[in-house]
């Protein structure tokens, strides 16, 4: 081979190896720049898992949040500052649309709090949340709500605008000239199938992805969810505290804002008053003309109390025919012009088949009367009962109680009981009682609690499965079921001295029998019955104060029907009061522990004290009585 033959084979061979470098820089380049557009394909991946595990993380901060006892506008505000930052969205808004006598409008209920609704809140003077903001059918605003869709505005001045009509124009461009938003998203709101309002989005995007269209959908919907549960919180709050068949506010919160309005009164030095207000002949409308009529009575009152009350008096329903009005900072001359014109208004109302109805009004207000709340509801009582015994139909004024309170009379009963020595008590309980005792009656007023607390551990000595609380518990049930008998205030204060001292004479008997599990026989069942006279004329007859006390005692295990113990008397010969005593017994027994049965729900022990009609208690006696628990219960 020449010299050129091997040239010209270098030179191929140096081809081939050129050809060879050149193919491997191409594959190179290709793999590098497929890997390039990998990389930007998985950074754009990431981020869009990132955008996405933030909106998760967000609804599921939502999602908490709805299930938290939180106030809705707390909520709210918390989900509106949820979006900005970086999901990329500069300011949120909750506008809620609704309607007066002027034609609709919106109103913010939520808003973020950051630098812009700051700056804007500055500018206009007037925040956003305070204003009235314009509603009309022909505006985007209108469109997104009625059309169910979410709309987008890329003219943030319209869009304020719109809302804002009023505003000065130099005012306006102020706002305008730091305004950084480029878009405005417009999402409807929806609770229960029906409008609410709108969730407005200002985004520093000018358009809107598919996937925010996506995620705020699903946003707006945990707001609606929210809306939802509050409204109905709301509905369950106003059912736990009102009264189902008239709508105002029932016993339990009256009870507890009168607690409230003691405490106020006491601060500012400011009287308040009560006005008790007893449908007349309710019993009498039931059984001529039936339940419904009735109830339409007890709505009529209802409607009236509800359109004479101030906004800030408290109206409700007490139980039954019962009604109470609180009047915040009136003196008794003001309730007194209330009450009257209440009573007008009722009597004035004309129903259909019943026709007139009236009603007996008592009235008592607190720091004139009383500045003791059990006190005065009490001579609320006393007034408005005084009104029926003195024809019913006239509003009564209370008077304050000057001469010797019950209370005074059960203090006395029972030093003196535990002074002779003549029940069998441990010295170091006697000498708690009496400590306690003697305590009250060196104060000026007279703490029921501790009354109530004596007795208690009294009982707990031979019945150890006795429930504190229980003695007031039943006096009070007791003293309300005989207001609904029309009884005087002096046989109430009677019946609440025996309900203290009723089973005082279970302390002669013998624990064992007392506190036995297995059924008793026949001679312990007859020791048992003599306690009710131990208790009257043993341990009660040498005080001689409460002699009118000893026959409601020793009477109040006497059945209707002549059954009963120990003098074998029936139907009117057994007094009333004795009558209530073995009534209130008979069910707080039935509800509580015993060491022979479990304890009866309410309603079961109703249905056992049913079954005694006309056996140990007359039929009068068991629909009041019923009637009193069951709207406690409801």
């Amino acid at each position: 081979m020449n010299f050129f033959d091997k040239l010209r084979e270098y030179r191929k061979t140096i081809a081939d190896i050129e050809n060879s470098v050149y193919g491997n820089k191409q594959d190179y380049l290709e793999i590098y720049e497929r890997n390039l557009e990998l990389e930007k394909e998985i950074a754009a991946r990431t981020q869009e898992l990132n955008i996405a595990n933030k909106r998760m993380l967000t609804l599921q901060h939502i999602w908490e949040m709805m299930n938290s006892s939180r106030p809705l506008e707390s909520v709210l505000e918390t989900i509106v500052n949820s979006l900005q930052g970086e999901l990329g969205y500069l300011h949120s808004t909750i506008l809620r649309k609704q309607t007066d006598e002027k034609g609709d409008y919106m109103s913010v209920i939520a808003e973020a709090n950051n630098s812009i609704i700051k700056r804007v809140n500055t500018i206009i003077q007037i925040p956003m949340q305070m204003r009235r903001l314009n509603y009309f059918e022909n505006s985007f605003y209108a469109e997104s709500l009625n059309e169910k869709k979410i709309v987008t505005v890329k003219n943030i001045a319209e869009a304020l605008k719109s809302i804002i009509p009023d505003i000065r124009e130099d005012v306006f461009n102020k706002v305008m000239g730091g305004m950084r938003s480029k878009l405005l998203i417009v999402i409807p709101l929806y609770t229960r199938n029906k409008p609410f309002g709108l969730f407005c989005v200002f985004s520093s995007r000018d358009e809107l992805a598919d996937s925010e269209t996506d995620f705020l959908t699903i946003f707006a919907q945990q707001i609606e969810m929210a809306i939802t549960i509050a409204d109905l919180f709301q509905e369950v709050r106003e059912q736990a505290i009102t009264d189902g068949l008239t709508g105002l506010y029932n016993r339990r919160y009256f009870e507890e804002y009168i607690s409230k309005e003691v405490t106020r009164s006491q601060r500012q030095n400011q009287p308040f008053s009560v006005i008790g207000i007893d449908l007349d002949f309710l019993k009498k409308i039931n059984d001529e003309y039936g339940h419904a009529y009735g109830d339409l009575a007890i709505k009529t009152v209802a409607d009236v109390l509800k359109n004479n009350a101030r906004s800030v008096d408290i109206a409700a329903r007490m139980g039954g025919e019962e009604f109470n009005i609180l009047l915040p900072g009136i003196d008794s001359q003001g309730a007194a012009t209330a009450a009257e014109r209440i009573r007008r208004a009722i009597e004035e109302k004309e129903l259909d088949t019943i026709g007139h109805i009236t009603a007996s009004i008592g009235v008592a207000t607190f720091l004139e009367h009383s500045d003791n709340l059990e006190d005065l509801l009490e001579l609320t009582d006393q007034a408005m009962y005084q009104s029926k015994r003195q024809g019913r139909n006239r509003v009564t004024i209370a008077k304050p109680i000057t001469e010797t309170s019950w209370q005074e009379v059960a203090v006395n009963t029972f030093l003196d009981i535990l002074s002779r020595h003549n029940v069998p008590i441990e010295n170091n309980l006697l000498e708690d009682l009496t400590s306690k005792l003697t305590t009250i009656k060196q104060q000026s007023e007279m703490p029921k609690e501790i009354l109530y607390s004596v007795a208690d551990m009294l009982i707990k000595t031979y019945n150890p499965l006795h429930e504190s609380g229980g003695v007031k518990s039943k006096i009070l049930l007791a003293s309300s079921l005989a207001k609904r008998f029309d009884l005087s205030k002096d046989e109430v204060d009677k019946l609440r001295i025996a309900t203290l001292l009723y089973d005082i004479g279970n302390l002669m008997l013998p624990k064992e029998i007392l506190q036995k599990s297995a059924p008793l026989t026949e001679e312990e069942k007859l020791h048992i019955q003599e306690h009710p006279i131990i208790a009257a004329r043993d341990i009660l007859k040498p005080i001689s104060y409460i002699q009118d006390i000893i026959p409601i005692v020793e009477h109040h295990h006497e059945n209707w029907d002549g059954s009963g113990y120990p003098g074998k008397i029936s139907k009117d010969e057994i007094p009333l009061t004795s009558q209530i005593i073995l009534i209130v017994d008979a069910y707080f027994a039935l509800t509580e522990h015993r060491p022979y049965r479990p304890k009866l729900s309410p309603v079961e022990a109703l249905i056992e004290i049913k079954k005694d009609t006309g056996k140990k208690w007359s039929e009068a006696l068991v629909q009041e009585f019923v009637t009193l628990i069951e709207h406690d219960l409801n």
